[in-house]
Order: structure tokens, then C-alpha cells, then sequence
């Protein structure tokens, strides 16, 4: 308690920097510690993050970490950090990957996305009959998108990784991420335009337009244009030029996108779909290595604090009134019945609620609709503490779900033949 009454107490004529140099390292260690808690016990390191945020917001008589949140200098880190969040996520996946999913999987996906939409905006209407169209899409679309590293977590754990169920799952994600990403772009531009009610079609079928044309155009370019450039930075003899490159390039197409009106996370990940481990098979030759692995220091930096600025800006006092709570057990329900729509898409003969189950954890993509919600002025302050309360509970009830649906399930479901493949 000393160290944060003496930097309270520190003049206005002190560096900054040292002011963000003990934020940072508090920050930090506290997301590490707490994140490491949550991994032995079975939770996503993310969940830890965001409680260790939530934690230090609560602590009686400390203002330091609350007045973080409103800090402009860990605001901008944080934001990197969800660009560089979206960045990773992209180069965990590749066009490829996105093509080859079966049928299953597509309908999986889309159903999910579809129900939890639909679901999310029915709940919100209903429990806030007053909101702007715009902040029911904003909540409804919080709920579309699956956290696929926390349910290929669980099913590592429980030993489930070879079965139909889980590849179906995972491939539902790769499309999951992708539909996602698209009801972000769709939902932040249309916030952002402020549109009158009578253009509001109108402006949402422009977006859908300039959304397609973004990831169309970037990703045809990209394949194109991106193997040649990574050849001609193989040539240089700089070190990290790799990660230089790369880097360049997620944010230039954060910038475009942003420029376009689109969310810069949608530049980021799209830039990471671009690029694919194949194009730098030379770095990998040489012995370097490869850019997912480069970038993981400066994930490891900027995205933790992503996730504790928006534990920190969780106000519990928001609790207190009947309605926030109301609405936050809303929005896991509908949450919840939404991905559970999604088993529908399981061919016969397949476990569905397993496969529901899978799809049912928010995650990063949730929390980040929460982040620009509350940034555009589309939420406040109750709607988004009741997000992070849906992306705990939808997080925790995972593992026991997952665990339940795989003991109540026929034994053969468990390890299908290939016929049963996931484009079944």
C-alpha cells in the first residue's frame, strides 16, 4: 500500500513515464499472478487477466487502479494490445483453413451466429425497451462470437481433442472468427455513422458492401502481393526484419480499415489471414524464427493489459441496481440458448450438445465489442459490466458442460470413423 500512497503523493513536476512505468509493472505482475491462478485451476489465463482488472478496480481505499481507467496513455496500450490480439488470431488461421471447413462446421457456425444474434437483440428489447437500435446490435453482436482457445483448452484437458465432436468444433471456429469479425465491422460502422433512421437500411447494406469489398479485396491482393514482398525481406540481413515486415503490415491495413470506417482490429486480423507460415518457410530455413513466434513477447506486454483495463473498468457497483444484474443474467441466457441453437448443425448421429457446448465460451472478441461499445458511447457503463459478467459465466460453465455432454453421449461418438468426417 506504501508504493501507491507515495506515487499518489509524487508532485506534477515527476517524469510521466514513471507515473506509466509503475502502472505498467503493477499492471503486469498482477495479471500474471492471477492469470497463472486461473490456469491452475483449470480457467483460461484471459479469465484471470480480466479478474485480476476486476480485483484491483474493487480494492477499498486504492484510487490508483481505478483512475487507470480512464488513463490515456494504458487506454492507447490497451488498444495495441486488441490489434495485436486480433493480429495473432488471424495468423492462427490462414484462407485455406477457411475454405476447407466442411458442411458441419459452416452450419454449425452460422446457426450459432445467427441464434445468438437474434436471441441477444429479442433479450435486449425486451429488457431495455428503450435502447437505440444501434446499442441492440452493439449487445447482440457482443454474444456471436466463440472464444475457439478456450474450448480447444477444455478439450485437451478432458482428452477429447481426436474426436468428431471436437473437429467439428474447431472447424466451426475458423468461420466463427470470420463472422464475428463481420458483425464487429457491421455493428461499429453503423454506430459510428450516426445514421438517421430513415437511411439506416441503406447505410447497413453499404457497410455489408464495404465490409466484403475490405476482406475480398485484402485477401486477393494479399495472396498475390504479400508472398513476394516476404521474399524480398528474406534478402535482408537486418535482424527482425520478419517481425518488422509483419508488424508493418497489421498496422497499415489497421489504419485502411479505420480509414474506411471499419474497426482497426479488422485490418489487424485480416492482415494476420493474409499471412501464412508458408511465406516465410526461408526465415524457418535459416534457422530464425517463424512471425507467430516473434510477436509473442509483445503480446505477452500489451495484451494482458487489454484484459486488466477491461476488468478494471468494470464497475461492480453497477450491481447494485436490479437492472444491470437482470440484464447481465439476460445476455448469458441468450448467450447460452444461442450456441445451443448452433447442435442443430451436427450431422446425425453426432453428440450436439458437445458440440454446443464447444461453441459456448466468450472470449476475446466479446470483451472487445464491450471495449468499442463503451469507447463510441453506444453502451454504458451497466450494459458493459453486464458483457464481462456473460463472458465469465459463459467461460466457466464450458468445462462442466463439455465434461457432462461428452458422459451422456453415446460411446461411439467419441472417436467416429472418417466417414463421419466434419463435411459430413
Amino acid at each position: 500500500m506504501s508504493i501507491l500512497a507515495a506515487a499518489s503523493s509524487v508532485g506534477p513536476s515527476s517524469d510521466p513515464v514513471a507515473h506509466l512505468a509503475l502502472a505498467l509493472g503493477l499492471l503486469l505482475l498482477a495479471s500474471r499472478l492471477v492469470g497463472e491462478a486461473a490456469t491452475r485451476l483449470g480457467q483460461p489465463q484471459v479469465l484471470g487477466e480480466l479478474v485480476a482488472g476486476i480485483t484491483l478496480s474493487a480494492l477499498p481505499g486504492v484510487s490508483f487502479f481505478r483512475d487507470l481507467g480512464a488513463d490515456p496513455s494504458i487506454d492507447m496500450l490497451a488498444r495495441l494490445g486488441a490489434v495485436v490480439l486480433l493480429f495473432e488470431a488471424g495468423l492462427a488461421l490462414n484462407v485455406r483453413d477457411v475454405l476447407r471447413v466442411g458442411g458441419a462446421a459452416a452450419r454449425v457456425a452460422v446457426l450459432g451466429t445467427v441464434g445468438s444474434f437474434a436471441l441477444g437483440w429479442g433479450m435486449v428489447a425486451w429488457l431495455l425497451p428503450g435502447a437505440a437500435p444501434a446499442t441492440r446490435a452493439f449487445l447482440a453482436g457482443a454474444l456471436t462470437a466463440t472464444s475457439v482457445g478456450i474450448s480447444a483448452r477444455v478439450l485437451k484437458d478432458i482428452a477429447r481433442t481426436r474426436t468428431v465432436e471436437a473437429r467439428t468444433v474447431l472447424g466451426a471456429a475458423v468461420i466463427d472468427d470470420v463472422l464475428g469479425l463481420l458483425v464487429l465491422s457491421l455493428v461499429t460502422g453503423w454506430a459510428a455513422s450516426h445514421a438517421p433512421a430513415a437511411e439506416s437500411a441503406l447505410a447497413l447494406l453499404f457497410l455489408v458492401g464495404k465490409t466484403v469489398a475490405f476482406f475480398g479485396g485484402v485477401i486477393f491482393l494479399g495472396q498475390r502481393l504479400v508472398p513476394r514482398l516476404l521474399t524480398l525481406t528474406a534478402r535482408l540481413r537486418t535482424r527482425s526484419a520478419l517481425v518488422v515486415v509483419g508488424l508493418a503490415f497489421c498496422f497499415l491495413l489497421a489504419w485502411a480499415a479505420d480509414a474506411i470506417g471499419l474497426a482497426p482490429i479488422v485490418g489487424a486480423f485480416t492482415a494476420g489471414l493474409v499471412l501464412e507460415e508458408a511465406q516465410w518457410r526461408e526465415f524457418l530455413d535459416r534457422g530464425e524464427p517463424g512471425l507467430d513466434q516473434e510477436i509473442e513477447p509483445l503480446s505477452a506486454f500489451l495484451v494482458p493489459l487489454f484484459f486488466a483495463l477491461l476488468g478494471i473498468r468494470t464497475d461492480l457497483r453497477a450491481f447494485a441496481e436490479p437492472g444491470t444484474l437482470a440484464l447481465a443474467l439476460g445476455l448469458t441466457v441468450a448467450a447460452v440458448v444461442g450456441k445451443l441453437a448452433c447442435g442443430l448443425g451436427v450431422a446425425r448421429g453426432g453428440n450436439r450438445l458437445a458440440v454446443s457446448f464447444g461453441m459456448m465460451p466468450r472470449g476475446e472478441v466479446s470483451l472487445i465489442f464491450a471495449s468499442l461499445g463503451l469507447t463510441l458511447g453506444v453502451i454504458d457503463h451497466r450494459a458493459y459490466s453486464a458483457l464481462v459478467v456473460m463472458v465469465v459465466l459463459t467461460t466457466l460453465a464450458t468445462p462442466f458442460g463439455l465434461k457432462w455432454s461428452f458422459a451422456r453421449g453415446k460411446p461411439e461418438a467419441e472417436e467416429g470413423p472418417r466417414s463421419r468426417a466434419v463435411d459430413s
